[in-house]
């Protein structure tokens, strides 16, 4: 149990304690994918649903998520952000949207949650609002892919 920092030495669960490490300009980059049908992706790049703009909506659910990160995820620091910046595209080719997060603070913890957070809350506000019109939309492949900052330094995803 040693390895595990959420565990106090009595074996109970715990919040780490970061109090005394440096506050570094920490970053965090997170991606995913939303897979929609044909029809259903043309509806979301020339809005024609009913609920609205889909990729606007997702990224204003995106930046929320990546600021109450704690408030989701029990043992996570309340972190100040100083930015949190969504990307939804809309992929033809591989008939999907795809999301990433890009997450920044000055602390001394990482903003990686966040970073994931951000994506899934926006990947299931894009489920959402086209739920009505497709039932098997799929939310796939949400993962780190990169976070910089702190004593590790940098951490780059190799795909």
């Amino acid at each position: 149990m040693d390895d595990f920092t959420h565990f106090n030495p009595a074996g109970r669960v715990r919040m780490v304690d970061v109090s005394d490490k440096a506050e570094t300009v920490r970053t965090a980059l997170a991606a995913g994918r939303v897979r929609l049908n044909p029809d259903t992706l043309r509806l979301v790049k020339t809005g024609g649903l009913s609920k609205g703009d889909v990729l606007g909506i997702a990224q204003i659910a995106g930046i929320l998520a990546a600021k109450h990160t704690s408030d989701l995820i029990p043992l996570c620091h309340p972190v100040p952000l100083t930015g949190a910046d969504l990307n939804l595209t809309v992929n033809e080719t591989d008939c999907a949207v795809d999301i990433q997060a890009a997450v920044r603070c000055t602390g001394p913890t990482g903003v990686e949650m966040e970073a994931l957070a951000a994506v899934s809350a926006a990947a299931l506000t894009v489920y959402d609002m086209c739920k009505a019109v497709q039932r098997d939309i799929t939310i796939e492949n949400i993962r780190l892919l990169r976070k910089e900052g702190g004593r590790s330094g940098v951490w780059e995803r190799t795909e």
